[in-house]
């Protein structure tokens, strides 16, 4: 198979790695308009697994017409840049006839993707958003917790959080991935299921005390995103389904604060004779302020709930010096690099659209993690 990835940033390299690695990949092509960055990310891959499978593209993803260009004659794509760009390039993978796969993790722009299901379907394509880490690996193992459990469950819980190995003040956080991306957690309704029922409520809310994997006591609260098409597909089956980030108390309590002052707001104001928007600064704050190079760790934890009895995946991953690679590189470029290459090589079969907790066979997809390094720990 010969695949794309579209963005040579953190999740773009590392799944550009992944696929490189991986035998049943003839080529890699990575694709980014930063040149720099393109060419630094491409030999840094080659160099690291010893190959030459690895081409680079220039490529302005903010133009489907050009990105379908350079996708004929892929078999499928992985998209590893910020969400809003995904619609416009799975509308050209279809085009392109090539599967398409991103790392997704707004609602609006997965429904318009699965809008395009059966153009997809016509043509033997998949369409496969919301690959990356939660949603993605977090929703492949609450669908294999669901087949586990029966079919029905009081409650399904998901717990996930991308930290600083060793939190330090005043921010007790640094970014692991896209600042767009992680704003945009802060200020969209969180979906969930309460009482059986699909309810939007407000991001940064309802915050709880999270204890385990050895670390201090966390704080787990409600972003968007996160539970993807959980609560349409266990409706019926599951009386309550969340899913909540996980921060450090400190942080949590500036972040909270931040959005009650509206900095992650879009409405313009005017400031002397600039209109800004409060989200435009506070993204370039983030940038200079909470970006860093310290060891991280990934901590996820999925249960189902049955009479008081708890089932559950727990995934504890850390930086890996070897390769340099951040732990949310590891956890959400491996993840959408497995299920690309999985449509890809008809482990799945489906076409149209693909859901991660439905679709993607688990234990296989656990298998391939584990094989990488990144232990998934069950209590079934």
């Amino acid at each position: 198979m010969r695949l794309l990835v579209i963005g040579a940033g953190m999740m773009g390299s590392a799944a550009a790695y992944d696929m490189a690695r991986s035998p049943g990949v003839e080529s890699v092509t990575l694709a980014d308009l930063d040149k720099k960055q393109l060419r630094s990310a491409v030999n840094r891959i080659n160099k690291l697994v010893g190959t030459t499978k690895v081409s680079a593209a220039e490529l302005d993803a903010s133009r489907p017409p050009d990105a379908a260009k350079i996708m004929r004659g892929h078999t499928g794509v992985l998209s590893a840049v910020p969400y809003f760009l995904n619609l416009g390039l799975c509308r050209a993978a279809i085009d392109s006839r090539c599967h398409f796969a991103d790392l997704g993790g707004n609602n609006s722009v997965v429904r318009q993707e699965h809008a395009l299901a059966q153009a997809a379907a016509r043509r033997s394509l998949a369409i496969a958003p919301d690959c990356g880490l939660s949603p993605g690996m977090a929703s492949i193992l609450a669908g294999e917790l669901m087949r586990e459990v029966g079919g029905k469950a009081d409650a399904l819980k998901l717990y996930v959080g991308g930290l600083p190995e060793k939190p330090r003040p005043p921010f007790y956080y640094q970014l692991v991935f896209s600042v767009e991306g992680l704003i945009n957690e802060f200020v969209e309704p969180a979906k969930i299921l309460r009482d059986g029922k699909i309810h939007e409520i407000e991001p940064l809310s309802e915050p709880e005390e999270f204890y385990g994997a050895g670390y201090e006591p966390l704080v787990a609260f409600h972003t968007s995103g996160g539970t993807s098409t959980l609560p349409e597909t266990f409706k019926g089956k599951v009386r309550e389904c969340f899913e909540k980030t996980l921060r450090h108390p400190s942080h949590y309590q500036l972040i909270r604060g931040l959005y009650d002052l509206g900095f992650f707001s879009s409405d313009k104001i005017r400031i002397g004779k600039a209109d800004i928007t409060p989200r435009a600064l506070t993204s370039k704050l983030f940038l200079q302020k909470l970006s860093g190079k310290e060891p991280d760790v990934t901590i996820m934890r999925i249960e189902a709930h049955n009479s008081g009895c708890i089932t559950s995946f727990t995934v504890i991953d850390h930086y890996d010096p070897e390769t340099r690679m951040t732990s949310m590189m590891r956890t959400t470029a491996w993840p959408a690099s497995i299920v690309l290459q999985m449509i890809c090589s008809n482990q799945i079969s489906k076409r149209g659209a693909i859901y991660q907790e439905l679709d993607v066979p688990a234990r296989l997809f656990i298998e391939e993690m584990e094989k990488r390094g990144i232990k998934i720990e069950s209590s079934i």
